[in-house]
């Protein structure tokens, strides 16, 4: 058990495993840090269960979310999709310890969102630059079949220029086909792009960083979903004006721009497409 880790610090694990309660836990050790993160308290899955029956009954596959697993079934999800990122060769956490509640993680370094948080002020260009980053290296995953199912900057690690993921939680491939899971994943990062950018032009520098490594099935899926939530923005606007939460603005900002950036794209794709047929 731990082999990775010194006698010393098996001792403190064991005692934060035993005696703590947060969901995910750091815990810093004689020479290195490691995540302890327990699935027991898995919290309420109304939001889920509401997911479900609104994808049904709009018949859109991409509000699915991912199979409701218990905490067993949540630790392996999580394994299985580190193995299937590490065989491929993406940079992710050790799995150092597991039983059927929780895990201890290796500790890869600070996330993204935090480097962006300590740059805001100070160099503008290269926290930028973190969000451009996220893009591409969004787009190699998408290259390799892959999907990360909640791209967020808090989920990426940049550690001088190795950069790994984190949190696997979610499998919409299971619910969904690969490429809607990509499509849907570079909509949910953009979610945070239209929120944290500082200059206008960032946005469409990190949709270009992606494009220039996504399959075209992810480009076209995009293409697909996108007027879907378009369809919503006057709702969103609406409800915007009642009460300007943080959420309603990002959908809205996130959709304005993908909305006006695939339109091109999308009727490019198909007028070639039918050029093949003909």
């Amino acid at each position: 058990m731990l082999p990775e880790l010194k006698d010393d610090d098996i001792g403190l694990v064991l005692a934060t495993l035993a005696g703590g309660t947060d969901r995910v836990q750091r815990v810093t050790l004689s020479d290195q840090t490691v995540w302890v993160k327990r699935y027991a308290r898995l919290g309420p899955r109304f939001r889920k269960r509401i997911l479900w029956l609104l994808a049904r009954l709009l018949r859109q596959s991409v509000l699915r979310p991912a199979p409701l697993l218990n905490a067993q079934g949540m630790v392996e999800r999580e394994i299985r999709r580190i193995e299937n990122f590490t065989a491929t060769g993406f940079l992710t956490p050790t799995v150092l310890y597991r039983n059927d509640t929780t895990l201890v993680l290796s500790h890869l370094g600070q996330n993204v969102l935090q480097q962006m948080n300590g740059l805001a002020k100070g160099d503008p260009v290269a926290h930028g630059a973190l969000l451009v980053r996220c893009g591409l290296e969004l787009g190699r995953l998408h290259a390799a079949g892959l999907c990360h199912g909640r791209p967020h900057p808090r989920d990426f690690v940049l550690d001088g220029d190795a950069f790994g993921f984190l949190d696997f939680e979610e499998e919409p491939d299971a619910v969904m086909r690969l490429a809607t899971t990509q499509a849907r994943d570079i909509w949910l990062l953009f979610l945070q792009v239209a929120s944290r950018c500082l200059h206008p032009e960032t946005p469409a520098a990190v949709l270009e960083a992606w494009r220039s490594h996504r399959p075209e099935h992810a480009e076209i899926a995009l293409g697909q979903i996108v007027p879907f939530f378009s369809r919503l923005l006057p709702f969103a606007r609406f409800a915007a004006r009642l009460r300007a939460g943080k959420d309603i603005m990002r959908f809205i900002s996130a959709t304005d721009f993908l909305r006006s950036a695939t339109m091109t794209t999308l009727a490019h794709y198909y007028s070639r497409t039918q050029g093949r047929t003909e």
